[in-house]
């Protein structure tokens, strides 16, 4: 008899985006290793990217249970619609360029709903989840942040029945970047900690995403850590002909911060003192990118190569990754966003694509694409570096030798790590 689990998650298909593909990817591989997930997620969530295509990718035998959510993003979209949906997926302005509108919004966001928007979903929940755990004899339950809400849904589980309890951090709580820009008041920063710590504290076994989460979590509890990254999947999606261009492509949220203005310095000298690379240069965008990012850019005199697709499905952006001739990923720079592995860093490494990454220093990614061999990493203010590296693999793509020899990357793959979570979900 398998062992049933039950995985308590906000982002399920059709959510696109990142949030969704690590658990419905652990969901695809788990009864590979004799455990029966059983997926709560809303009935009515109010998702900022749609990706219907990822609906494709559930097992009809995976059990799926639905409760309705009240969020205040609706109520919100009546102030305005573009601000409330950037917001919910993280964009936010520069604070020098936001409205009264967003200011508003970010204060009552970050001050009366602690920690998150879905907060009102934890008490019918439990009350929901409570007798159905009761009723199908359920050992175990996850839950996954953020939102980091879902935390307290299992808080008050492990209290009321003692279940084992396993929590998942794909982001950290009160140090992930845009946590700052909330406007807290002091007693809302307060309660933030506090609700942290007794997850922490509380949870029988704790899951993150980098080594840099562990170190920091270490600090606040004793419960044991185990370090899951995300990873890439094996898929249907055929090798993707090269561009015919020299593409530098960006897949994913741009966001205000992730601004590096030393890489655009370094494309736009490149662009005035190399014909070739005039003429054969493109800038691929896909995804979400802020304003403020497309007005450097503009600063920069790059508009003119720049591609801007837009949001796009998973499967199209499979197709990206393989099709660019570089990939660029971007985090902000800052010490607290050191602890972050983007999910898409995996997906980059396994698309055979040569990587450019720009963040902060000491961070896992670094050390990742250092040791798979799969591309460069820069600090923000390497501009030389940069810009010497963008040059040796646009003569790589001249000779047509623009390739990577990549190794070590099976310990990335989702099923590989689906066996590293199942081991710590046996009896």
């Amino acid at each position: 008899m398998k062992n049933q689990t039950l995985i308590i998650t906000y982002y399920w298909p059709p959510a696109g985006g990142p949030g969704v593909q690590r658990w419905l990817k652990f969901v695809k591989y788990l009864p590979e290793f004799g455990v029966e997930p059983i997926v709560y997620c809303p009935e009515n969530p109010s998702y900022p990217i749609i990706d219907e295509s990822l609906l494709n990718e559930i097992s009809s035998e995976i059990k799926i249970i639905k409760q309705p959510i009240s969020e205040p993003y609706r109520f919100a979209n009546f102030l305005s619609k573009k601000d409330s949906k950037q917001i919910s997926s993280g964009v936010i302005p520069k604070k020098k360029k936001q409205s009264f509108v967003q200011r508003l919004m970010l204060y009552v966001r970050g001050n009366f709903f602690i920690p998150d928007a879905r907060k009102n979903w934890v008490k019918p929940s439990v009350k929901f989840l409570s007798d159905y755990i009761k009723q199908h004899h359920i050992e175990t339950i996850i839950t996954t942040g953020p939102p980091h809400s879902l935390h307290l849904i299992g808080l008050q589980l492990k209290a009321e029945l003692g279940v084992k309890w396993l929590a998942d951090f794909r982001d950290p709580w009160t140090t992930i970047g845009y946590h700052r820009e909330l406007k807290l008041s002091k007693s809302s920063e307060e309660k933030h900690k506090i609700l942290e710590a007794q997850v922490l504290q509380t949870a029988d076994q704790i899951i993150v995403t980098s080594e840099n989460t562990k170190k920091e979590f270490l600090a606040k509890t004793k419960q044991p850590i185990t370090v899951i990254t995300n990873g890439y999947d094996n898929h249907n999606v055929k090798r993707q002909e090269k561009d015919e261009k020299f593409t530098l492509a960006h897949i994913g949220s741009l966001l205000s911060e992730r601004n590096p203005k030393q890489l655009w310095t370094s494309l736009k000298e490149l662009i005035d003192d190399n014909e070739d690379f005039r003429r054969k240069f493109e800038l691929k965008l896909i995804g979400v990118v802020s304003e403020d990012v497309l007005q450097t850019l503009k600063e920069f005199d790059l508009q003119s190569y720049i591609n801007n697709l837009g949001y796009v499905s998973h499967k199209e952006a499979v197709k990206a990754q393989m099709a660019s001739r570089v990939l660029l990923m971007v985090e902000i720079n800052s010490q607290d966003t050191k602890v972050i592995i983007p999910g898409k860093l995996f997906e980059y490494m396994a698309s055979g694509t040569p990587i450019i990454a720009v963040g902060p220093k000491d961070t896992d990614v670094e050390t990742i694409l250092r040791n798979t061999n799969t591309g460069n990493y820069f600090f923000y203010d390497e501009k030389l570096r940069i810009k010497s590296q963008i040059l040796s693999y646009f003569e790589a793509y001249k000779s047509n030798d623009l390739v990577v020899k990549a190794i070590g990357l099976e310990q990335y793959s989702r099923k590989s790590l689906t066996q590293k979570l199942s081991s710590l979900l046996a009896p």
